[in-house]
Order: structure tokens, then C-alpha cells, then sequence
């Protein structure tokens, strides 16, 4: 989320039997001997499809998992126009590019392939936006059009091996890169299987098809190669990045009037130990005007919502302005996300996520960053580096980014099994679900309320009762005030992927440690939303009655040279009391400060890495992470 103190943004194989089970809305699975109408209904439609316009329906299905996940949202449009399970976009071109800011984003023809599909299948363009069905027969029939353009065979009986540069032109890419990683994406899909329960209660489970693509297909789209500029850009090859390179430069007679980012020989002057998710809360050629002001802050890449078109404007080598603290700045990526927290759904497309893990597992392996989520974490888990900065630090991506589903594109699940008990002194994770996790939020329109929808977190309470108040946050409400529901009030949030210790259990109802106090949420055996792991833990050292938390791991005033002066290391308002226990995230990060206040050349000569010998922990710590010292505890592994 971008800080805006002065400026705002301008906005062979044949298909196979596809099960689909009915579902109780958060309920468990009903049975499958008997699934209601609508369970036939939506069952029916693909293979319908498929034999109607010569699809095989194990690609019909693919490609619509790829575009939506199977999610229908009762007629409304995705950010870039997109319709159904589909994805039928309609969209007035110049419509769009007033969204995005001015600027021309994607071929005309691309932008209409409802109103195509309504061509080719007859049915009127309010039924293919609002009907499954109709939706479904759409995108089969335009699939079937570009197999015919290719000069390919059509056939539900056809190889789904031979449609691969039918796939590549659904995506509606500009470009050869943008297709074929769309493509690649039906066909990995297609050869692990899916299943998912969908936002209107259905589990669709697709067995998995294994083929090897024609992907030679492509070339007869006649899009065009990969661009000059991808090539100068830190990416993977499948996407066609571009570079945008944010000014490093003077703006002011001062040798500190300079922006926006500072120039370092990372990972020499600091490892790079974090990848920070944030959205932008604005349009994306807004947001590219703000990389370009040498005043502003900025980041390391910028995405589109609408197509996953990814902007590097930061070589990852050197230091971005992006997250708010000065300590996770030194030691980490930013990657901005065109969209709005408050109105997640809309704005994380299918095409942004599967990108953006894209670039993600890219720069973890080049970085040797792990894939976990205490390295790769949201811009609402940095925390304030002294106690007046804490209620003022970000809460993007917000409660409606997926980062199951996420994690599960990066290779690396947040996965949970019933191995081991969940019992007190335990390491838990959380992993309530997504679309079936529906958590009352409020405040994100202008009457207060927010649209049911699914959400990546639980709710810690004061006491095991549904109506016992939410947990406390002292950083957030100094006064002591309950935290609220509130779409931007993240101090009662357990997100999925974070990691506990359990305090206490009473009947259905866990206790974790949370902010130095005990936080409650229902975790039922038949139905859990969080699993033990085992893993390490800090505790405070004997004696102690508690111990400090910081927001930055800065060294001992010794490591200084002379020069620099002392950054004193504050400590948080949060202590962690005898008794309690806490996850840790990183036992091997490293002491140091980064010394760059002043506009250099390149290399720079007058910046400093300062390196102390005060170890310190990374933990889990309330939503955000934080930091203990290892003088001040002992590392135990959990119970």
C-alpha cells in the first residue's frame, strides 16, 4: 500500500467424469449419492459444452479454473470486465484505460469476447454474464473459434494435447509470453487435478490429465515475441516484464535532498530475507507516475490487476522506500499489487495471482528466500519500528487476498493434517479456508457495510463465547479499546499461514498466545481451522518476569564506527510475559544497519553496513512479526 502524503494516485487424452458434490453453505460436504439440481445443473454444463462446440471438457474445465477458480459472482464483472466461471469479458476500451489511467492496455478485440461469444453461440449477452450455463457454452464456443483459426481439428473426443494455442489465445494476451504462461497454466492444472469448493457451495473435483502440449501452436497466433525490454528486467523468462526505472537522483541542495530509492550491493551490504506483498490503492498508471517522481517513495516491481503485466522499477540489488520500516526495507523486496484492500475480490484477479507467484518463486530461489510466510508476508505484518509508529503502519493486502490459494501457486502449501494433537504448548498454523470463510468485516463502502465474501483470517476473542469481545491491540488503540471489525483494524486478525503457541484449550475453543495476552478462537475437530506443527519457540529466560519486543534488529552501540551514529534499538509497547511462548520465524537473521542518507554514485562509497554481534529472533508476534533478543529468552522446540 503506497503512503500518499501529499499526492493521490490516479486511480492424448479425452476428457473424464467431472465430480461435483453440493455443499451446505460452511457446512461440511453433502453427501455425494445425491446431489441436488443444481449440483446437475452445473455438472452437466461443461460436458454439454463440450460435446455441442467439440471441446474436450477436461480443457473446458482448466481453463476455467485458471480463469476464476470455478467462481461465479451472479453477474458481476471482474476488474478487467470479465464475466462467470468463464471469464467472458466485456469492456469498452477506452473505458478501461480511464480506469488504468490513459494508457492503452490491451487489444480492442480481446477486450470483447462476451459479445464474441454471443455472436458465435446465438445466446443473448445477458444470459452469458448472469447464466453458468450460458457462460460456460460461451467460453467453450470461443475456444473452439481459435482451434479453427489455428487451422487445428474440433472434437470433445480431441486431444487436449492439441489445444494449446487455443488455450494461449483465450488469455487475450498481447504478447507470445502472456499466452503461453496462461497456457502453461491450463496444462499444469490438467496434470495435478483440482478440486475446490466454490463460492456458490459446490465442490468440483477434476481428475488430473496428463499430456504434453503442442506447444509449437503458437507461433500460428501470430502474437508478437518477447520485447527488448523484458530482457533487461530481473524476471522469470515466461513473462514479458518491462522496465520502469524509478530516479535515483538529486532534487534539492542538500546532500539528503534525494529519491527514491538507495543504491546498495545486495546481498554483500545485507541479505535480502523477505518479499513484502503490498496493493496499491490506486490505478496502475497512477501508481506508475508515482515510481517516476524522484520526491515519492517506491518499490521493486508494480503489477496490473487486469492481465498480471508486471513493471520493475528497482534492481533488486538495491534498497526500495516501500514498507515502512527501515530494518525490513534493508532486507527485503516490495512488490506492489494493482488493487484496493477494501475491495480485494475485485481487484486480485486469477492473472495477477498466478504472476505474481511467478515472480515470487523466482526471486526466493535467486535470493535463497524461503517460501513460508514469515518471509513472504503482507505489508500488515511489518512492523512499527518504535511505539508512535505502530497504529500508523499498513494493512494491505487486506483480508481478502488469498494466501492459501497463493501459496498453493508458489509450490509451497500452507498445508494442515491432523498428525499431531493440537494441545497447550503446541505450535499451531492457521488455515481456515478461504471462499467457505466468511468473517464479518465492516467499513469498506460509504455506508459502512462490506459485501460477504471470503476472507483469509479468524477472530481472536477475549474468552471462549462467540460474544466475548475482540482481542486488544495496545499499538493500535493506545486507550485500550477492543479491536473492531473494521476492514482496516487488523489487531484481532490470526491470518492464514500465521503461526501460535496454544495457551489453553476449552472444549472446541483454542487460547494462543497473542500480544502478550491470550486470544480465543473455535477450532473444531470436525471442522479446524488451524493444525500443529512442530517447530521452535522462544521463552523467556528464567527469572525474567517478561521481555521486550522490537520492530527492528539493529546492532549493539559498539559496531558502530566512527561517523554513524547510534540507531537506538526501542522497544514496542508489547512485552511477552513469564509463561508465554511464541513462534519464531527466523533463528538466523542478521544485526545490522544500513547506512545511506546521503545521494552517492554508483557504487556507492559512503554507505555502511553495519554489522552487530546482538543475535536476535524473528518471531510470530499478534498479526504483525516482530523481533526478541536472544539474550532475553531461550529457543526450545515446541511440546
Amino acid at each position: 500500500m503506497l503512503r500518499r502524503p501529499k499526492i493521490l494516485a490516479a486511480l492424448a487424452a479425452v476428457a473424464l467424469p467431472i465430480s461435483v458434490i453440493g455443499v451446505s453453505s460452511g457446512g461440511p460436504p453433502a453427501a455425494a449419492a445425491s446431489p441436488g439440481p443444481s449440483t446437475q445443473a452445473a455438472a452437466s454444463a461443461f460436458e454439454a459444452a463440450s460435446q455441442k462446440y467439440g471441446v474436450p471438457e477436461s480443457v473446458l474445465l482448466a481453463v476455467s479454473y485458471a480463469e476464476t477458480r470455478w467462481d461465479d459472482h451472479a453477474g458481476k464483472p471482474s476488474t478487467s470486465g470479465g464475466y462467470g466461471l468463464m471469464h467472458l469479458t466485456s469492456v469498452d476500451p477506452g473505458e478501461l484505460e480511464e480506469r488504468s489511467g490513459g494508457t492503452e492496455v490491451a487489444k480492442a478485440d480481446s477486450l470483447r469476447t462476451l459479445e464474441k461469444a454471443s455472436t458465435l453461440t446465438g445466446l443473448e449477452p445477458v444470459a452469458l454474464r448472469n447464466d453458468p450455463a450460458a457462460n460456460i457454452a460461451g467460453g467453450a464456443a470461443l475456444l473452439a473459434d481459435y482451434q479453427r483459426s489455428l487451422k487445428l481439428p474440433v472434437g470433445a473426443d480431441t486431444s487436449a494435447a492439441d489445444w494449446y494455442g487455443a488455450v494461449g489465445s483465450y488469455s487475450g494476451a498481447s504478447d507470445q509470453a502472456g499466452a503461453s504462461a496462461f497456457a502453461d497454466d491450463v496444462y499444469a492444472i490438467l496434470a495435478r487435478g483440482a478440486a475446490r469448493t466454490t463460492n456458490t457451495g459446490q465442490q468440483i473435483v477434476m481428475p488430473a490429465v496428463k499430456v504434453t502440449p503442442a506447444k509449437s501452436q503458437l507461433a500460428r497466433t501470430g502474437l508478437r515475441a518477447a520485447t527488448k525490454a523484458a530482457a533487461a528486467t530481473e524476471c522469470p523468462a515466461q513473462l514479458d516484464c518491462e522496465s520502469l526505472p524509478a530516479p535515483y537522483s538529486q532534487y534539492g541542495p542538500g546532500a539528503g535532498d534525494y529519491g527514491n530509492h538507495d543504491l546498495a550491493n545486495r546481498p554483500k551490504t545485507g541479505k535480502i530475507d523477505y518479499i513484502v506483498i503490498h496493493d496499491t490503492e490506486g490505478g496502475w498508471q497512477g501508481t506508475l507516475n508515482l515510481i517516476q517522481d524522484p520526491t515519492y517513495v517506491s518499490w521493486h516491481y508494480t503489477m496490473r490487476s487486469s492481465d498480471g503485466h508486471i513493471w520493475q522499477h528497482v534492481d533488486t540489488k538495491n534498497v526500495a522506500w516501500h514498507a515502512g520500516n527501515w530494518y525490513v526495507n534493508m532486507h527485503s523486496i516490495g512488490i506492489e499489487h494493482e488493487g484496493f484492500a477494501a475491495q480485494g475480490a475485485t481487484w486480485y484477479t486469477e492473472a495477477l495471482y498466478r504472476n505474481s507467484a511467478r515472480l515470487v518463486r523466482y526471486l526466493a530461489q535467486k535470493n535463497n528466500i524461503p517460501l513460508d510466510r514469515a518471509h513472504i508476508i503482507g505489508h500488515d505484518q511489518v512492523s512499527g519500528t518504535i511505539p508512535s509508529t505502530v497504529a500508523g503502519m499498513h494493512w494491505d493486502p487486506g483480508p481478502y487476498w488469498d494466501w492459501e490459494h497463493y501459496f498453493d501457486l508458489l509450490g509451497a502449501p500452507i498445508y494442515g493434517h491432523n498428525i499431531f494433537p493440537v494441545r497447550v504448548g503446541s505450535i499451531v498454523t492457521v488455515k481456515p479456508g478461504f471462499s467457505d470463510n466468511v468473517q464479518v468485516v465492516t467499513g469498506c463502502n460509504p455506508d459502512g457495510t462490506c459485501a460477504p465474501q471470503g476472507t483469509n483470517f479468524v477472530y481472536l476473542r477475549q474468552a471462549p463465547d462467540d460474544a466475548a469481545p475482540l482481542v486488544k491491540d495496545l499499538g493500535n488503540r493506545p486507550n485500550g479499546a477492543d479491536s473492531t471489525t473494521q476492514v482496516s483494524d487488523i489487531g484481532a486478525r490470526a491470518a492464514a499461514g500465521s503461526k501460535y503457541v496454544v495457551a489453553e484449550r476449552s472444549g472446541d475453543w483454542v487460547a494462543v498466545w497473542y500480544l502478550g495476552a491470550k486470544g480465543w478462537f473455535k477450532n473444531p475437530a470436525s471442522a479446524p481451522d488451524a493444525f500443529a506443527k512442530p517447530g521452535l519457540v522462544v521463552k523467556p529466560k528464567a527469572g525474567k518476569a517478561s521481555v521486550p519486543v522490537y520492530g527492528r534488529a539493529y546492532p549493539e552501540q559498539a559496531a558502530y564506527p566512527a561517523g554513524i551514529p547510534y540507531q537506538t534499538v526501542t522497544p514496542l509497547q508489547y512485552t511477552i510475559g513469564a509463561g508465554q511462548a511464541y513462534p519464531v520465524g527466523d533463528a538466523n537473521i542478521e544485526t545490522d544497519y544500513y547506512r545511506a542518507v546521503t545521494f552517492a554514485g554508483e557504487p556507492p562509497t559512503d554507505h555502511v553496513q553495519v554489522l552487530g554481534t546482538d543475535r536476535y529472533y524473528q518471531i510470530w508476534f499478534g498479526h504483525r512479526m516482530v523481533y526478541v533478543r536472544a539474550a532475553d529468552v531461550d529457543l526450545k522446540p515446541a511440546f
